[in-house]
């Protein structure tokens, strides 16, 4: 689906969608509870539905209710199920060490870049725990259940694996030890679901630089709980707001554990106006100057935080992007593309990216969505402020995170319209 947008303003008040993270957590943990959970608020995307057919493949049943589902919990593992995680990398690395919690076999496929990003670590970790792997990398067969003991594993490749463990471990009986071997990037992630985790009764410790897990049979079920508004997705109509006109986003819970809450302060800093009143965070158009981000540990902003820069005055540096090169498209080189697209001027380097910005920003032409969802909604809102109109191809990549992201765009002002 390619999709033409003209140069437009948007300006006006939207609600955030659920997050996408708070629902892989909680559908995994529901499934693994001791009786049936009701989750209000839910967004339904590709990457949810794969989460919901995976557990459903292991034993799970889930009842849709327009935005809410309920989940009654794995009684009886599936013989050798196959999990088809989709494009989903939360689904695969996450349901990878909980799959072997509960059955002896199964079988994971995915489809996209998911069997060329990177789990590796993830499955070394998981030998030393009594599992099998045919292959390291999807497609793949396991064979054994995963054990209590010590997990060595390191943090600075993907927060997923230990977010993974940590569900796992939590109904495996017995005391495991997740130790990690370097520094931990995405915190905030791991945050997310040990907060996931503690609502559900698992007992978990951390201590510096490990994890100590006293797994039960079965977490214990909240019996109703709420999603968490998407930060992640919201950030790109909050960029849009720091561009142009005032925007306002209601459902964003300014105390979440999303690292991507950062992007507040981040557009602060390049000079953005930004309230926050009763749940609502109102972004306006500062005087936008460039500056240097660390993207450790929120590396899904880039593509948001690279069109601010292309509309901030001077270079706007971006370090510690390393893993971006093994998201759904290698984003390093992909938003150097599409910035370039469009007119602007960046220069790409092995972990970051800087933007050359002016308050000239960009003119418009013609870019590829490079099959991201981020991608895709990135230069939607770049193009919303070119001078000339936009083609960006490949659009239907906003399924995966975000379906109604140009519906919600139109209705702040955007004008695309597909070709």
């Amino acid at each position: 689906m390619d999709i033409i947008i003209k140069p437009s303003s948007l300006s006006g008040k939207t609600e955030a969608i659920g997050s996408k993270s708070d629902i892989h957590r909680l559908l995994i943990c529901a499934a693994v509870a001791n009786e049936k959970t009701e989750i209000d608020g839910i967004f339904f995307s590709n990457d949810v539905f794969a989460t919901l057919s995976c557990i459903n493949a292991l034993g799970a049943k889930t009842v849709i209710n327009q935005n809410s589902c309920t989940v009654y919990p794995i009684e009886k593992s599936t013989e050798c199920p196959i999990i088809d995680c989709g494009e989903s990398g939360s689904t695969l690395r996450f349901l990878l060490p909980v799959a072997c919690a509960v059955t002896e076999k199964a079988e994971f496929v995915g489809k996209g870049r998911l069997p060329e990003r990177p789990i590796g670590e993830l499955i070394t970790a998981m030998c030393s725990g009594g599992v099998k792997f045919s292959e390291e990398k999807l497609p793949l067969k396991t064979e054994g259940k995963l054990r209590a003991g010590k997990y060595y594993i390191p943090g600075n490749i993907s927060s997923q694996y230990i977010s993974g463990l940590l569900m796992a471990l939590s109904t495996v009986e017995g005391e495991s030890e997740i130790i990690l071997t370097s520094k931990t990037e995405s915190v905030g992630y791991i945050n997310m679901t040990l907060s996931t985790l503690s609502i559900f009764g698992a007992d978990i410790k951390e201590e510096e630089g490990r994890y100590i897990v006293k797994g039960k049979k079965r977490l214990i079920s909240p019996k109703k709980i709420r999603v968490d508004g998407d930060w992640s997705n919201a950030a790109f109509f909050l960029a849009a707001g720091a561009i142009g006109d005032k925007i306002e986003i209601d459902g964003l819970n300014i105390n979440s554990l999303q690292g991507d809450k950062e992007i507040i302060e981040i557009l602060q800093r390049f000079g953005a106006d930004i309230k926050e009143e009763n749940g609502t965070i109102t972004v306006s158009k500062g005087k936008l100057c460039g500056c240097r981000i660390d993207l450790s540990d929120i590396p899904d902003m880039l593509p948001a935080l690279a069109v601010v820069a292309a509309f901030a005055e001077g270079d706007t540096v971006f370090t510690g992007a390393a893993r971006l090169r093994l998201k759904e498209s290698d984003r390093l080189a992909t938003v150097h593309k599409m910035i370039t697209d469009l007119g602007g001027k960046a220069t790409e380097f092995e972990d970051g990216l800087t933007v050359h910005g002016t308050n000239r920003g960009l003119t418009g032409g013609k870019t590829d969505g490079a099959n991201d969802h981020r991608i895709v909604m990135a230069a939607a809102i770049a193009a919303a402020f070119c001078k000339e109109e936009t083609v960006i191809t490949g659009c239907q990549a906003v399924n995966k995170s975000y379906p109604t992201f140009f519906d919600d765009m139109k209705k702040l002002g955007g004008k695309a319209d597909v070709i």
